[in-house]
């Protein structure tokens, strides 16, 4: 995969493997195919990010996930409704039986995630709050009622998401995928027993508030993702992201975390069998 056109070189393999626990596998960029499974998996693990966790957001996307969780072991699976589209479901009258099909997706075996859920102001005007807050709602019940892991997707929304955690009573295990909050945040959220997944954005040189939420985020509470086929850590931002690049964010991690990389990589992969258990 590394080195084909609009793919980054593969960065050095990590010492200890991790889990990518939030990837869109499903999505491409740019008008580029879709990425070629066998051979993603193939490059992450060579780097050292055997394992990973394919999230599919819409409909189409929830099915491909239960499908490619059978047919690969390197992949668990996370279903839900994204908050952008909850609105459009709900204008067009479907999504009583959108919620019913990804209620029936989330009871397969290796689908360890309810998510991504959550809400979005960025994409969805005023107009759209409403059903995304009733979306999160359901979502949470859903987690909590499959005992399965919560992934929160929070996009310029953050005290209306950490309000309806706290209203509904929040799942065992919650993440808040793409942490993008500030430090007060951070520390809410680490209070709360949460935990927070860190993409490649947090190595932009102009994102030192998401630095310094990293840095009073116990070991205990980090985990790592890419959102590929988004969010690629530098120096290669704007390329196509993939697992393979995981490496990449984890080491700028551990420089924030002042930690060495053995260490961080230890607590990412204990963290992410604890709550989503074994592969």
């Amino acid at each position: 995969m590394s080195g084909h056109a609009g793919h980054p070189p593969a960065p050095e393999a990590l010492p200890i493997p991790v889990v990518d626990n939030h990837a869109h596998l499903d999505m491409s960029r740019d008008g580029l195919d879709a990425p070629d499974l066998p051979e993603l998996i193939a490059a992450a693990t060579a780097v050292g990010v055997p394992r990973m966790i394919q999230i599919g957001c819409d409909l189409p996307g929830a099915r491909f996930t239960v499908e490619v969780i059978d047919r690969y072991a390197a992949l668990l699976g996370g279903v839900a409704i994204h908050p952008n589209e909850t609105p459009k479901l709900h204008d067009r009258g479907e999504l009583e039986s959108a919620r019913a099909e990804i209620e029936r997706l989330a009871s397969h075996p290796r689908v360890r995630v309810i998510g991504e859920t959550g809400l979005d102001y960025f994409r969805t005007g005023p107009e759209g709050v409403t059903a995304q807050q009733d979306s999160l709602r359901w979502h949470i019940d859903l987690a909590k009622r499959t005992g399965k892991v919560l992934q929160i997707h929070d996009r310029d929304a953050h005290e209306d998401v950490l309000r309806i955690l706290e209203e509904e009573g929040a799942p065992d295990h919650t993440v808040m995928h793409c942490f993008s909050g500030d430090v007060v945040m951070a520390r809410e959220c680490v209070e709360r027993g949460y935990f927070l997944s860190f993409a490649g954005t947090v190595t932009f040189k102009n994102a030192r508030d998401l630095r310094n939420s990293l840095a009073v985020t116990p070991l205990e509470r980090v985990l790592v993702e890419t959102d590929a086929p988004f969010l690629t850590p530098e120096p290669h931002r704007g390329a196509t992201n993939a697992p393979y690049l995981v490496p990449l964010t984890v080491r700028v991690m551990a420089g924030v975390l002042n930690v060495d990389v053995p260490l961080l990589c230890t607590a990412i992969a204990d963290n992410s069998e604890r709550i989503y258990g074994p592969w």
